[in-house]
């Protein structure tokens, strides 16, 4: 049968669509991507807030509008696992209804399915990390996310993930390799590694930390081109870490630090292992060992019992710190979660007042840093060609896929996307850049 798939939320949730790809291919099944034209249709939802709850939502029924004659309608991922009772109650347009962990089922699900009825899977977990060797890429083969780790162990007092992807698994370093050196030979030159924590990776596993390791043996993958790191705790950035990061040339000068707030009354109440204190130590040792390092944070307002005080504090905070990259949420309250039962909720206004002027703070922030690079080169990996146009859209190694900054740029030669070129900066903005080629 033919299959379309959407993929909604993190990159975790990429990983997975790209493994159910995998499996329904070896099966037999073919991807489309027209869900006119196809005979079942997935949809991997997102259920970490409101917001993305709502668009999965919308998402489930707008593609339920191509559901005719025998048409298979599919709901997996966090949402359907999080909230699967109640979906199956409300979305009766819905045949089966999966968790996050049913894709290696999820052949023998689709041919044990009787026309007109409904099916409702739930997942369970273990404390292995559950290996799907088959994978097919839905988007461009240079680059690709490569999962860690599953679930998590850190019960931060705002996050659902632990109850819905379980504790936290981590993945045998061999699968781990032979699946990078797979998507290597495939054209794959960007490889980030993502998991709920990665800087938790081998914690479980082995006796000794084993992020530095892996990296070291992924840096030997000959095909690779950069190796990203997404989703880094701050307490879990070692010595070793800093140092194998600093040594290795593919390891893009590039850190995902989700923060979540300065003030050490509000790290405590959100179950955070950091402290101010140790973040802005940590910041300035990544800096010292690698002054071009840029470093990517996200940041929660309106946390429960964050008064002006503390928002103060914050604004101070990153107007010191001058975070290259950083993403900012308004606190969503989510049930379930020891936040959401806590005193002094703060107004929904209120919450999305100080994300607004963090972020216009930002914007002043990324424009000056981005103005220092102007007149200098850097390597860029292009995304998009227009050829009528004369131009290339790509980004550097100090940008993240489908989440940072973009270089707009006047080819010298031809490419096509993939392809790398070295381009000197003309202009900035708020958040890109535009330059022209230079061939050496």
């Amino acid at each position: 049968m033919k299959v379309y798939i959407e993929t909604l939320g993190c990159p975790k949730n990429i990983t997975d669509s790209e493994s159910a790809a995998g499996v329904l291919e070896k099966a037999g099944h073919s991807i489309i991507s027209n869900p006119a034209n196809a005979d079942i249709i997935m949809v991997n939802t997102c259920g970490f807030i409101n917001d993305a709850k709502q668009e999965s939502i919308n998402m489930i029924l707008d593609l339920s509008a191509y559901k005719k004659g025998d048409k298979l309608l599919i709901v997996t991922g966090c949402l359907s696992q999080r909230y699967s009772d109640d979906l199956f109650a409300e979305m009766p347009e819905v045949d089966i209804f999966l968790g996050v962990n049913d894709y290696p089922n999820l052949p023998a699900i689709i041919q044990g399915h009787q026309k007109g009825k409904r099916d409702q899977f739930k997942s369970t977990y273990d404390r292995q990390y559950i290996e799907i060797s088959e994978r097919k890429s839905l988007s461009a083969p240079y680059t690709a996310y490569l999962k860690i780790a599953e679930g998590c162990d850190n019960s931060c007092a705002y996050c659902v993930i632990p109850s819905i992807r379980g504790p936290y698994r981590s993945r045998n370093k061999e699968a781990i390799l032979n699946e990078a050196k797979d998507l290597a030979n495939h054209g794959c030159r960007e490889l980030t590694l993502i998991a709920q924590d990665v800087t938790g990776y081998g914690l479980d596993l082995y006796p000794d930390y084993a992020l530095p390791s892996l990296l070291e043996d992924l840096c030997l993958i000959e095909n690779l081109k950069w190796i990203r790191l997404m989703y880094c705790y701050e307490d879990r950035i070692t010595e070793d870490l800093i140092t194998v990061m600093a040594r290795q040339d593919k390891i893009c000068k590039y850190l995902d630090i989700p923060i979540q707030h300065c003030s050490d009354k509000l790290l405590r109440l959100m179950n955070r292992r950091s402290t101010k204190d140790s973040i802005i130590d940590k910041i300035k040792r990544l800096r010292q060992a690698m002054p071009d390092i840029h470093i990517r944070t996200t940041i929660i307002t309106g946390f429960p019992g964050e008064t002006q005080l503390e928002f103060k504090e914050l604004m101070a905070f990153i107007a010191e710190m001058k975070f290259d990259r950083l993403g900012v949420f308004a606190y969503s309250k989510e049930e379930d979660t020891p936040a959401a039962v806590m005193k002094a909720q703060v107004r929904e206004l209120t919450k999305a007042k100080r994300r607004d002027d963090i972020m216009a703070l930002q914007r002043q922030i990324s424009l000056g840093l981005n103005q220092k690079k102007i007149g200098r080169t850097f390597e860029v990996l292009i995304e998009e060609v227009n050829e009528e146009e004369h131009t290339c859209i790509g980004r550097t190694c100090y940008d993240a896929r489908e989440i940072d900054n973009e270089v707009l740029f006047t080819p010298a030669i031809a490419h096509r996307i993939g392809d790398f070129a070295t381009v000197r900066i003309t202009d900035a903005f708020d958040y890109d850049l535009t330059g022209e080629e230079i061939v050496q």
